[in-house]
């Protein structure tokens, strides 16, 4: 499921809640997508309804592991602003704002929380 999610990427991109782009149009494309690739290049094969099937849990977030790998991605995202602040001197809030308080499983709330708790710390260096 974690790999699978993304498939839909490689035809519409990574399409950030920053683009302008609602989350039904989104939804919509990447859906498309993930159509395509199941039905075109996979031939409606038993392993092409598996994939699509995995694609729609995640996006419906139905089952205990469909919300980790949601959460699992979004801190993948925090992670990499992170990382990005850190290496291009920017500040990326907006992506830290957007999914704080929207992770789920404790495990990686706690991740997301260290992460920001060792951010703040990198910018309280940086002001003195």
């Amino acid at each position: 499921m974690a790999i699978v999610h993304d498939l839909a990427e490689s035809l519409v991109g990574d399409i950030t809640p920053f683009e302008g782009i609602s989350k039904e149009e989104k939804h919509r494309r990447e859906s498309e997508a993930m159509r395509h690739l199941c039905s075109h290049l996979l031939e409606n094969s038993p392993q092409s309804k598996e994939i699509f099937a995995l694609w729609q849990e995640y996006e419906d977030a139905t089952t205990n592991e469909a919300k980790f790998v949601k959460d699992i991605d979004k801190f993948e995202m925090i992670l990499q602003a992170y990382e990005y602040e850190q290496s291009e001197d920017k500040d990326l809030e907006k992506f830290f704002e957007n999914t704080m308080g929207k992770f789920n499983h404790p495990e990686v709330k706690c991740w997301a929380d260290e992460l920001c708790a060792k951010r703040e710390a990198s910018k309280q260096k940086i002001i003195k």
